[in-house]
């Protein structure tokens, strides 16, 4: 049976740690609630790098605050004991300050989501208005466990993205540092033999030496050059129109994935402040900030339109085209039997998944592309040095 490490808090607000045997991660949570314990973070021994929640950063600890805060309220402590313990506990600075800012703004006599409202680059808008109407119902600890819920799914999906895009990052790195070494090492020493040799080259090869030569030389304006197109760029991606502009030809470039993952994303947040009991309107405009497609968020404008005017949102949605057609068919299905917050989180679970089939299709299409660009460019250069060789050597082709 394996051992667990874990760390919990007394109900007197006591910090305490150590180790567990149980069956699996649930049985070990279970025998330490029996014991009157509260358990904060749950870990095997040789998994606890992997697996130990840690703020290390305050924006990146809100996932670790918001389980272990929806744990201690779960338990029936007190909100300001709880954010007290938080404090204690917290190996982040960053995070350890939040909190006892926290602390110490509900003690003045804020309310708990004004109190988050203070720190708007910690906590989204999204977290405070769902916190704000877990206040209002006087059901915190509940819309703490979705908020839970919400933060997990969101992490799971970024995690999912980045791990599928390492390998072809790999490979544009790899495949560019090989063509660059080639170009600005390789070639040059080439150069000085055909120097020596004398002779006609080929047209490939002198097209190809004189960019080496150029390459060498002047490197440091082809670097300057990327990097002020580059900066150019982000300039331009950061104005309005810019913006605008770039996530069309994104939409254009993959429109599958970014309309699947921007449905995800628009479905699981207004399903669940919805569930937490945040007024339609109100969460419509805070879906809407999670939108980083501006073609789809504007489309989300028409829709807060007809909501106000008595339509709903599965019409409004249907006439921006932004939506596939089976989200729309289920949102539609779920206003008519009042149950839109239920079979929201359906549509964000069935694209969840349908993204990810979508990206490896994605990766699977730019991955032989890539291997076969670069093999193209490094069989040229091989192909123009070998025509070289032959032609200086009187050798046929």
């Amino acid at each position: 049976m394996p051992v667990f490490s874990y760390k919990a808090t007394t109900f007197e607000g006591a910090v305490i740690e150590g180790v567990i045997e149980a069956a699996d991660e649930k049985s070990a949570i279970e025998k330490l609630k029996n014991t009157g314990h509260i358990p904060l973070t749950i870990a095997l021994p040789k998994e606890g790098l992997e697996k130990k929640i840690s703020f290390r950063s305050a924006k990146g600890g809100l996932l670790t605050f918001t389980t272990e805060l929806s744990a201690l309220l779960g338990a029936g402590l007190p909100l300001d004991r709880s954010l007290n313990i938080l404090a204690g506990i917290s190996s982040s600075s960053e995070m350890k300050d939040v909190v006892q800012a926290l602390l110490k703004s509900i003690r003045g006599g804020s309310s708990f989501s004004e109190a988050l409202q203070k720190h708007p680059k910690v906590f989204p808008k999204l977290y405070v208005n769902m916190i704000r109407a877990g206040e209002a119902g006087g059901v915190l600890d509940v819309v703490l466990d979705k908020l839970n819920e919400f933060l997990e799914s969101s992490k799971e999906l970024k995690d999912h993205i980045l791990s599928v895009m390492i390998y072809p990052a790999i490979l544009l790195f790899t495949g560019g540092l090989s063509i660059i070494i080639l170009l600005t090492y390789v070639l040059p020493k080439f150069s000085m033999i055909f120097a020596e040799l004398g002779g006609s080259l080929p047209l490939p090869t002198k097209i190809l030496l004189a960019f080496s030569d150029s390459l060498k030389t002047y490197w440091w304006m082809a670097a300057s050059a990327l990097l002020v197109l580059w900066i150019t760029f982000k300039s331009y991606v950061r104005s309005d129109t810019g913006r605008y502009k770039w996530d069309t030809v994104k939409l254009k470039l993959m429109g599958d994935v970014v309309r699947k993952l921007e449905t995800a994303r628009f479905c699981r947040t207004l399903g669940t402040l919805l569930k937490s009991g945040v007024p339609l309107l109100q969460a419509l405009n805070n879906a809407k900030d999670v939108i980083t497609n501006q073609v789809i968020s504007s489309a989300i404008d028409a829709v807060s339109t007809g909501a106000k005017e008595g339509k709903g949102i599965a019409i409004p949605l249907a006439n921006t085209n932004a939506f596939p057609p089976l989200a729309l068919s289920m949102i539609k299905v779920g206003e008519e039997t009042g149950q839109l917050d239920t079979m929201l989180m359906k549509v964000a679970y069935t694209y969840e998944k349908s993204l990810s089939i979508a990206i490896k299709r994605f990766v699977n299409l730019i991955e032989p592309i890539m291997i076969l660009t670069m093999g193209l460019i490094i069989g040229f250069i091989v192909i123009s040095m070998l025509l070289a060789i032959f032609s200086i050597t009187e050798i046929p082709f």
